[in-house]
Parts: structure tokens; sequence; C-alpha cells
């Protein structure tokens, strides 16, 4: 194991909070003329749901860090001119094309692995096939190719599909597109700039470019941290952090808990101990020297990189949150697909919202103190602008007590 050098620079944990928010975009003036792009290079991957309720959780995303981008233009900033492609990072992500290199060792490990969920008894043949399909007419969706499913459930994938996304895990075929949320394919050798279509690089210089890219999305982040944000194994961030350009720092209340308190609320960073950690000395330098910062007042996606690690989460903010669309209904605390709202650099609360026509319904809201009830509103309001509505309505709010100034606040 790599012996890595002391830490050597100490951050309080209202420092390191507001590194994370810098290095995230979500403090500090937004950079609109590198637009939804720019947000997408910084942040290195963005992930994707099959979740639309306001939007789908890639157009949160730059909303939250952009304002009221139009949705057209961010589909358009993503495919057009072979600007990202998707492929898997923390999940199935959109990431900047020039990121294609350093994504070199999953696809040899899905080479050394063989298969896509099981052995196909005819791969040598379905590849070709979806080869020469591609190669005649591509790009196309799986049912262009001759089907995605056998007719079962959603599972059960025709033998079309699992070669093509055996060809997407290898390398040989790239998605550039979601089209009617299905994922659009084509030749790596037609989609890929020819300066990047390559494995040259071998698993450590890939690996350390994540664990890099990581750390600077993240301003300051754990061991741990900075091997989920991509999906990479402990021991290969342990092989490359010496060599990556992080620097080690230590954090108020990061290290293990000093006793365990209740169950059931937020995790607060107070009976924890100093926790060792990585930070990017460029965003800890550019954190500095930002004096007065704007803070954003936006509603989150449950899979924006802020919040999509659970115990981050808990640990930078003192804020526990769960996405329960998977959790049965009268079992959900908070809602289908609750949005946390980010207010002052906290997490102020949080509401399951859906759209009847033309009304954003908050079917339900949580408050974290009067305090929150203010940045509701204005979150609320501008979100259905956004999204093309024109009224709000209010079914349920906790504290019941706050209902009533939160209908002002949104009346004013």
């Amino acid at each position: 194991m790599t012996t890595l050098p002391r830490p050597s620079t100490a951050l309080s944990a209202d420092e390191a909070r507001r590194i994370a928010l810098r290095a995230q975009g979500l403090l500090g003036a937004p950079d609109r003329r590198a637009g939804v792009r720019g947000v997408l290079r910084h942040l290195g991957a963005i992930q994707l749901d099959t979740i639309s309720v306001l939007a789908r959780s890639h157009e949160l995303v730059p909303y939250a860090r952009l304002g009221a981008v139009g949705r057209p233009a961010v589909e358009a900033a993503y495919w057009t001119d072979t600007h990202s492609f998707e492929y898997w990072s923390h999940a199935a992500c959109i990431l900047p094309i020039e990121e294609w290199p350093h994504f070199a060792f999953r696809r040899r490990a899905c080479r050394a692995k063989g298969h896509r969920w099981h052995v196909m008894e005819d791969s040598g043949s379905s590849c070709a096939a979806v080869r020469d399909r591609l190669k005649a007419d591509g790009p196309l969706t799986a049912s262009e190719l001759g089907g995605a499913k056998n007719g079962g459930p959603w599972y059960d994938w025709s033998e079309t599909k699992i070669a093509v996304e055996w060809l997407l895990d290898t390398g040989e075929v790239v998605c550039t597109e979601r089209r009617g949320w299905k994922r659009v394919y084509d030749l790596a050798e037609r989609a890929v700039p020819d300066r990047l279509l390559h494995d040259d690089l071998d698993d450590l210089e890939c690996t350390r470019r994540l664990v890099a890219q990581a750390g600077a999305a993240m301003g300051v982040a754990t061991r741990r941290d900075l091997a989920d944000y991509h999906r990479l194994k402990g021991e290969q961030v342990d092989a490359v952090i010496a060599d990556s350009g992080l620097v080690p720092v230590v954090v108020e209340g990061w290290g293990k808990p000093a006793s365990r308190g209740g169950s059931g609320g937020p995790r607060r960073t107070a009976g924890r101990t100093a926790g060792e950690a990585w930070a990017d000395p460029a965003v800890l330098a550019d954190a500095a020297s930002v004096k007065r910062p704007r803070h954003r007042t936006t509603l989150l996606s449950p899979f924006d990189s802020l919040i999509w690690d659970r115990r981050r989460t808990e640990r930078i903010f003192g804020f526990t949150h769960r996405l329960e669309a998977y959790v049965p209904k009268p079992k959900r605390v908070h809602g289908y697909f609750a949005m946390p709202l980010l207010s002052g650099g906290r997490l102020l609360g949080r509401v399951d919202p859906a759209r009847e026509g033309t009304v954003l319904v908050a079917r339900q809201l949580s408050l974290e103190g009067p305090k929150a009830v203010r940045p509701m509103a204005e979150a609320l309001l501008e979100a259905a602008a956004w999204v093309g509505c024109d009224t709000v309505r209010i079914e349920r709010v906790a504290p019941p007590e706050l209902a009533a100034p939160l209908a002002g606040a949104l009346a004013t």
C-alpha cells in the first residue's frame, strides 16, 4: 500500500461544507458562459434516471446550478457535436467525451469478464449482426436494431439488446444520446473523435485521473467518497492517491462517532472526531478567495452529485435523505421523489412534487423550521415557472403550523 503523507491542513466542518458547495458549483456566481457543458465538464459525471417528476434528473442538475436553462437547450448541450457519451460511472451517467480514454480500465474489465448478465448462446452472431446494422444504418435504438425485449418484464432482454449492451460495455459501441428515453447506439469508431478513440492508458493512469477529477468535483472528500464518485474500489484509490494532486487534510467532525446517538433524526457532527480526507488545492484556494459568496436557493434532484452519497450528505449537512420511489407507499416518510431544498448553503427541507397540467403540486413538504419558509416558496415558484406551471398547490406540510406562512410567502 502507498505510504501517504500526514495531513497538513485542518478544516472546520463549516469550511468543508462551503468548499464542497463551491466545488459543486452551488456557491458563488455560476459560470453561465460555460453553460450546461461547463457544468458537465466540471462535475465529470451527471447521473441518469428514468424518473421524471418536474423533469429528469440530468435536466435538474444544470438547472440547480444555472437557473432556468431551457430544457431543450439542456438536451442539445449534452448530445450535439459529440460532446458527451453515456457510460457506467457512479451509475449510468452522462460523461464528457474527453473522459473516454480514462474509462479504458472499465472496458478492459468488462472484456475480461467475458459476458453481459449471462453468457449469450448466440453471442458471436448477435454481436456481428449489431455491428453490421450500425455500420449500415446507425445510430439506432435497440428497438430499431431488432427489439429490446422478449415480451416479458423489463429485464427480459432480447439477444439483440444483450449483445448491444455488451458491445457498449466493452467500448465497440457508444450511447450517443437518449431518444424518448431509449439509448441510441453508434459505433465508437464513428462517434468518438479520433484523438480520443484509444485504450492506451493503463489502469493506474485511468484511475489516477478519475480520483483527481472526483476530488476536484467534491472539493474535499474521504477515501470512501473518492471511490464512490466513479464507483472505484478502495484499493484503486489507495494505489494512486499520492500522485493524484490532491492534498491531505483533516476535517472537524469527519472521524468516527465518539458515541452513538439515537436513531430516526439527522446525524450531527457533535460527538465525532476529526477525520482524514483529501482536498483539491485549486478548490481550496478558490473557496478561500470568495469573501461574500452567493448561495443558490434551489430544489435538488436526489441523484445530484452533491447529495447522491447519503452518508456524505449526512456528514456534511447533518441531513438524512433517502430516495423512497422504490419504497412501498405506506412506508414512505417524505414521498415518492422528495427533492431537498438547498438555501444559504444548508439543506432546509424537502418536497415531493408532481405536475397536474399547469399546476405544480407539492404533495408532501417538510421544513426545518420557520427559516425555511421563504426559501421553499422561492424554490417552488422558480421550479414551477421553469417547467411551464403557473400555479403552486400545497397539499401537506410538516410541521403543519408552517402551512399558513408558506401559503402567504407563495402569494407575495
